[in-house]
């Protein structure tokens, strides 16, 4: 009777402290003039900092919060404060996220969604977000096993971000995944914009110092029209926030007597977004260019590393494959499966764990060529990659813009 009458008296401890920090949350939120909430398979981090960058060119005092390749808080002023975790990410980070940056003088929150479940992504939104505004970057293929096996059972899954009773906005352009977001939408009351990313120019896209995309632009513009941000402005901001350390740069050096491109494309991990980015650095490749991609398998990724294994075969074209990472067994399986040569397979992941000097002797001294491309797939996190980025961060290398090159 004790044990009960104890437990008891715990339970309606922490129902209470949880009722005072929801009341409390919900009192700092509601309190904001803005507040955005960045949802799609592609694109989040990107979008959530050019919107914070909008809004602090506007004289708004923004807090952002991403949760990609690296999650961070990028403050007032724009600097990012990376997140450190002691154990595995939940949702509970956005409510910390709100309590400890969101100041009485902040009026604006730009958060990413970080759930995939869609219970959790209605969770984040109604409870914790509350957004007035909501964008859905895009809608791929990714995370199937928990957001649904179809495009349209995806889109239905991200859009319970989509706000009540006010916007949604989204560059998707499929026309079945549309009527899903208008339907969708209409349900919670809210208002849908299309963007039309055709009206981002190549003067808007070249203030850019890394490779964006007209389609998180065109986000940035029309979230900046609705509140009445004038579009000069809008792009200022854009142009000055502070880049994902996943996005895409396009870098040259010197290895030996090897030119070697680098094209950092880990953050990019669905099919469509792929084939996009590979179509524009087809204008790179020369004859002589040897191209070798790199599939950098996560070890809690498995059905990814299977996906893009059928991907780099079916869809793209590299004259070597390499592997990094986990799952090398069932990669290369899958390679040879799909007929892809076993000896242009080049294992250079955690079976092996080869030296760094290994790995640069066979994925690039080796090649027979004085020009070689290499392009990083799949995932960012693994000690192989690691070590790559590491390389390319010391070496001097020179920086090419896709609207420069050929």
């Amino acid at each position: 009777m004790i044990e009960f009458v104890i437990a008891g008296a715990v339970f309606a401890v922490v129902l209470g402290r949880w009722i005072l920090a929801t009341r409390r949350h919900r009192l700092r939120v509601d309190a904001l003039d803005i507040r955005i909430h960045v949802n799609g398979i592609r694109g989040k981090s990107s979008v959530s900092r050019l919107i914070a960058g909008v809004l602090r060119q506007a004289g708004y005092i923004p807090i952002g919060k991403t949760t990609g390749s690296a999650a961070v808080v990028i403050d007032r002023n724009g600097v990012d404060h990376p997140i450190v975790r002691s154990g595995p990410a939940t949702i509970l980070e956005q409510l910390e996220i709100v309590e400890e940056w969101v100041e009485d003088d902040v009026d604006a929150l730009v958060i990413e969604c970080m759930a995939i479940n869609p219970n959790y992504q209605r969770v984040c939104e109604r409870q914790i977000v509350r957004s007035q505004i909501g964008v859905l970057t895009n809608v791929r293929e990714d995370h199937q096993d928990v957001m649904g096996y179809s495009r349209p059972e995806i889109a239905k899954s991200l859009l319970n971000t989509c706000p009540h009773n006010g916007l949604l906005v989204t560059s998707e352009a499929d026309p079945e995944i549309l009527d899903v977001i208008r339907t969708e939408a209409t349900r919670r009351g809210s208002r849908v914009v299309v963007t039309d990313p055709s009206k981002v120019d190549r003067v808007d896209m070249g203030g850019f110092g890394y490779i964006e995309f007209e389609e998180n632009v065109s986000l940035g513009l029309a979230v900046a029209e609705h509140l009445g941000i004038p579009r000069e402005v809008a792009m200022e901001g854009m142009w000055s926030a502070p880049p994902d350390p996943g996005v895409l740069r396009i870098e040259t050096t010197k290895v030996a007597d090897v030119t070697v491109t680098w094209a950092n494309m880990f953050a990019v991990n669905d099919r469509e977004s792929t084939m996009f980015v590979l179509d524009r650095l087809q204008r790179l490749i020369t004859d002589e260019t040897v191209t070798v991609g790199i599939l950098n398998n996560r070890l809690d990724r498995q059905q990814r590393a299977i996906q893009f294994a059928d991907i780099a075969v079916r869809d793209l074209s590299f004259d070597a494959l390499v592997t990094f990472g986990a799952y090398e067994r069932v990669v290369t399986d899958r390679l040879r499966a799909n007929g892809y040569p076993s000896a242009h397979i080049l294992n250079l992941g955690d079976e092996r764990n080869p030296t760094w000097d290994e790995i640069v002797q066979e994925m690039i001294l080796d090649r027979g060529s004085d020009r070689v491309l290499l392009v990083g797939l799949v995932n960012i996190h693994t000690d192989q990659a690691a070590r790559l980025l590491e390389f390319f961060e010391t070496v001097e290398t020179s920086e090419l813009r896709l609207s420069e090159a050929g």
